[in-house]
């Protein structure tokens, strides 16, 4: 044999011997929840990631990663290895992190993959309270002085009190008009408004629904273009003032920026044929969440648009500490 056919019979020999690189998945997958188990956020990523199980062939567990109103969570996605082995339940407080310096994050700093849900805000009351409609509550909030009312059931800057604000902003009126008693979620909310401590808790409508069912509280109106089906008695922005507005919070799927092409495929891919499939669907239904999906480029313009407004409505809230 020449020198030459050595070489190449050498080339050839080292070509073939190199393993073949593995398909993603070839292992478990784990799936970051920033917030609390037993909660909304926790019940949907176990709902999805159930599907996705189903749809790659491989585990894929739920890890919840709470603290600091979400950002340990959502660091540990940011920071993650990009190999598609490590992805998160990403949600609304997202696009607020960067605006008040809790975290030096963006949404460019993550690969959107899929939004999967919107739980849209309601505008709830006292059923003792003297509104009987959206319209009239929004005008007596124009008459008052800043302070006069005041609502519950999130921190100062959460997204259903971005979404509150919103409403007030739309409508001409000071962001700053009803102040925030802060709180640890909708239930203890909800608690100071029956004892009368405040006058609006704006939340998603199953948060309310024990409360509406009990004839302690009614709601508004709900923050979405469409009625949610599971409340079909409470109207839209729309049908109370005439103005189409949505404002709420969302969930969606993403992973570490720089996942490979590849796998960014399989994995909006598979996402897909489980947010859009009849049992997730159900799922939703049946616990009145709202359902949304945008996928890839269309979930990351959804991420821009949601991050400059943001930052907009907390400039106008005098939370927003960056520029």
């Amino acid at each position: 044999m020449t020198f030459k056919k050595i070489l190449a019979f050498a080339a050839v020999a080292a070509v073939t011997s190199l393993p073949a690189q593995a398909a993603w998945p070839e292992r478990p997958i784990t799936l970051i929840v920033p917030w609390a188990a037993g909660g909304g956020t926790d019940a949907v990523a176990r709902i999805v990631a159930a599907g996705l199980e189903k749809e790659l062939g491989k585990p894929v567990n739920v890890v919840n990663r709470t603290g600091g109103g979400g950002v340990v969570g959502h660091t540990e996605i940011v920071n993650a290895k990009p190999d598609g082995y490590t992805i998160g339940l990403a949600t609304a407080e997202v696009t607020t992190y960067y605006w008040s310096n809790t975290a030096p994050f963006t949404y460019e700093q993550l690969t959107p993959i899929a939004l999967v849900n919107f739980d849209a805000s309601a505008f709830n009351v006292s059923s003792s309270s003297p509104w009987q409609d959206l319209k009239a509550a929004l005008e007596d909030i124009r008459k008052q002085p800043v302070g006069h009312y005041k609502l519950s059931g999130m921190a100062a800057g959460a997204a259903y009190h971005l979404a509150f604000a919103g409403l007030l902003k739309l409508e001409g009126i000071n962001p700053k008009s009803v102040t925030v008693v802060p709180s640890q979620g909708a239930a203890p909310g909800f608690q100071e408004l029956a004892s009368g401590g405040v006058q609006i808790v704006p939340s998603s409508l199953p948060e309310g629904k024990p409360m509406i069912d009990a004839g302690r509280v009614k709601s508004l109106a709900v923050l979405a273009k469409e009625k949610i089906a599971a409340f079909p008695n409470v109207p839209t922005v729309k049908e109370t003032i005439g103005k189409d507005y949505s404002g709420g919070t969302w969930r969606g799927i993403a992973a570490p920026a720089g996942l490979p092409p590849e796998v960014t495929a399989r994995l909006i891919a598979a996402v897909e044929k489980v947010a859009t499939g009849s049992e997730y669907k159900g799922f939703l239904n049946d616990r009145g969440f709202g359902y949304a999906f945008e996928k890839g480029e269309a979930f990351k313009t959804f991420l821009a648009e949601q991050h400059k407004n943001n930052g907009e409505v907390m400039a106008d809230l005098g939370l927003k500490l960056r520029q």
